[in-house]
């Protein structure tokens, strides 16, 4: 079970690491580090198991972030249609994107980052993705809101990327050209 202790937090160098792709047939070791990351966004989402355990509730969760350099993330969250959204991506990628961007009205956190950083980061509205299952299956989803920021995100720390990379020194809070606020409930 992964634990807050196991996730590396900013200034460790395999943040700033781009990951590896992972090669098919899955290692057990992969396979385990796939579910683990999953177990833990599940977890942390439930306040019971959360509080038991001082687990901080997370959406989405890169092996980077656990030391690891597999190209691989996992996700849990609803999207706009309430609809639970629950994998683990292998090796993903964004086939294309909006034009229009967006960005969280309230600015991102992560599990690696024990500090508040203000800014709107921007990102694009819809992507269209692809990544393999933990069983090798090809899958192609089509992402907005929510999820399609927590896909960015995620796969920014694959590329060695964190959030507030993103977001603009000099002014923070300055508009995004082309973009729609994204209000998280």
């Amino acid at each position: 079970m992964i634990l807050m202790d196991d996730i590396i937090r900013e200034g460790h160098p395999t943040l700033r690491t781009k990951a590896e792709e992972v090669k098919f047939p899955l290692t057990d070791e992969a396979k385990q580090l796939a579910e683990n990351m999953l177990q833990y966004l599940i977890n942390s989402q439930d306040p019971e198991i959360a509080d038991k355990y001082d687990l901080r509730s997370g959406i989405g969760l890169a092996a980077n972030q656990i030391n690891s350099l597999h190209r691989m993330f996992a996700l849990h969250l609803k999207d706009e249609n309430g609809e639970q959204l629950s994998f683990v991506a292998i090796n993903p990628k964004v086939v294309s994107h909006s034009v229009e961007n967006t960005y969280l009205t309230g600015g991102e956190g992560c599990l690696s980052v024990d500090r508040n950083v203000s800014g709107y980061v921007p990102r694009h509205a819809r992507v269209t993705v692809k990544f393999k299952t933990v069983d090798g299956e090809e899958k192609k989803m089509r992402l907005k809101g929510l999820p399609a920021i927590a896909f960015q995100h995620e796969l920014d720390h694959l590329n060695g990327i964190m959030f507030y990379d993103r977001i603009n020194e000099k002014n923070p809070f300055a508009e995004i050209p082309d973009s729609k606020p994204y209000e998280r409930d």
